[in-house]
């Protein structure tokens, strides 16, 4: 499976953007989607998850209320809506997968990522 991240750029404070992830090769609706982000001189963080279906998701409580997480199971894509984008959420941002049908916050749970895209949140 590869996953290509793209939709970042950079934005004010209070914008919004859509990030997309596209899933090829052996994809499976059985497997779990997330989004984790990491910022400059910081570990990687779970952003949001969904499974395929899309009757599952989850979100870190930073980001709740205004990043909502969807997938196209006929585009093999998933999107991350990030709406009233803070200063603090910049970071590069990774979607990743598993090979299982439930999500987690965990990313050594995932076996797929994507290489990153950038969001930059200026004030």
């Amino acid at each position: 499976v590869q996953l290509q991240a793209s939709g970042g750029g950079l934005v004010q404070a209070g914008g919004s953007l859509r990030l997309s992830c596209a899933a090829y090769g052996r994809t499976s609706s059985s497997y779990a989607m997330g989004w984790f982000r990491q910022a400059p001189g910081k570990e990687r963080e779970f952003v949001a998850s969904i499974n395929w279906r899309g009757s599952d998701t989850n979100y870190a409580d930073s980001v709740k209320g205004r990043f909502t997480v969807s997938s196209d199971n006929a585009k093999n894509t998933v999107y991350l809506q990030m709406n009233s984008l803070k200063v603090e959420d910049t970071a590069v941002y990774y979607c990743a997968s598993r090979r299982q049908f439930y999500t987690t916050y965990i990313a050594r749970n995932y076996d797929y990522w994507g290489q990153g895209t950038q969001v930059t949140v200026s004030s």
